[in-house]
């Protein structure tokens, strides 16, 4: 355990100006915590920011992307398919509509489970209730 640095105690200072240094130590903590309070949000502002500018431009080049790959497989499918190049935008978009209800139909699923952290703090309320009622009927 380190040793703390002892304040130096001088015995002729008064009660009053011990609860003035107190006063104003208190004062220089409660501003010292406050701006470090502001550093603190400042910098998570700032990553928080930054993460959102990357999110954005990796969604606006999937968005792209995406439309790119619909493209090719529309041209790819009608140039197989004798040159009928609405055959390939019919085809891609059935594709297309089909991954999404699929997509739809997975987020609907991960929706409707429980959420096991809500559910555990409940049976453990009900546990700490059940508990206290048992410790007031003793």
């Amino acid at each position: 355990m380190p040793l703390r640095e002892q304040t130096p105690i001088d015995p002729e200072v008064g009660i009053p100006d011990l609860i003035r240094r107190l006063t104003d130590d208190s004062k220089r903590l409660a501003t010292d915590e406050v701006r470090l309070a502001k550093l603190e949000l400042q910098e998570n502002l700032r990553t928080g920011a930054r993460g959102t500018l990357w999110v954005s431009v990796a969604f606006g080049t999937a968005v792209v992307a995406t439309t790119a790959a619909t493209i090719f497989l529309a041209a790819l499918i009608g140039r197989l398919a004798s040159g009928h190049m609405w055959v390939g935008a019919l085809v891609t978009g059935v594709l297309e509509l089909a991954l999404a209800a699929w997509l739809v139909k997975r987020g609907i699923a991960a929706f409707s489970r429980p959420s096991y952290t809500f559910e555990q703090t409940r049976e453990s309320l009900k546990d700490t209730q059940a508990w206290v009622a048992a410790q007031r009927a003793d």
